[in-house]
């Protein structure tokens, strides 16, 4: 049985150099940049072409987007440089399949999840997208509720129950506090954070960014789940 590697992390939402520069110095693995008109996180392709530019070149820059159309996704391209295309909205695998044929760029798909139903979405991908993230699906009362970064999170069991020979991460609800007991659960290779190193939604915190690597960092390489 092989061992398993050591947890990666990515910090997602960055909009600014002090935060680019915190996930970097701290050890993230995926730096991500947010595409998305509605969300307090979006940026122009400009400002991200400024902030991609500061992420070391060891980081994986990625570029969230939702459900985009290819000029949108042509004119983030034509200047920020990324290494890979998270798609969190509701996107076929069809789509998927054209846009990273048309980038040649590596997609992870993001599949929202609040029961075990909502896992099987992603027999339709597979072969189709290089990753998976599962994420919280928001309740379909939350007003004014965004594909993620909800801060809500779902039974991490459900995916633990579950073989998936797609590399994935895990994200929703995470902090510094229940990272490690998500990893330990789920079985998570990889997680990601968005709100949970804010102070208010769109508005890093450079401290809990710190501290959110470090308790992943922290996580016994054999306290996960193995898959």
């Amino acid at each position: 049985m092989n061992s398993p590697r050591p947890l990666e992390v990515k910090i997602c939402g960055l909009d600014r150099p002090e935060t680019v520069a915190a996930a970097a110095a701290a050890g993230a693995d995926y730096a991500g940049f947010v595409f998305y008109a509605r969300s307090p996180r979006n940026l122009s392709a400009a400002r991200a072409a400024e902030l991609t530019g500061l992420v070391p070149k060891r980081v994986v820059r990625v570029g969230l987007f939702v459900d985009p159309g290819d000029e949108h996704i042509d004119t983030v391209l034509g200047a920020v440089s990324l290494d890979l295309l998270q798609l969190h909205g509701d996107e076929t695998p069809d789509r998927v399949g054209e846009i990273r044929e048309r980038t040649r760029l590596p997609v992870m798909k993001v599949i929202s999840v609040a029961g075990a139903a909502d896992l099987d979405r992603a027999d339709d991908y597979r072969g189709i997208a290089d990753r998976f993230l599962f994420d919280t699906k928001p309740p379909a009362d939350m007003t004014d509720a965004l594909p993620g970064g909800n801060a809500l999170r779902f039974d991490w069991r459900l995916v633990s129950e579950r073989r998936i020979d797609t590399p994935w991460m895990l994200a929703g609800g995470l902090t510094d506090q229940n990272v490690a007991r998500a990893v330990q659960i789920s079985g998570a290779g990889a997680v990601d954070v968005s709100s949970g190193v804010e102070d208010r939604p769109g508005v890093k915190n450079v401290d809990k960014i710190q501290r959110f690597i470090g308790a992943v960092r922290s996580v016994p390489i054999n306290a996960r789940t193995m898959k």
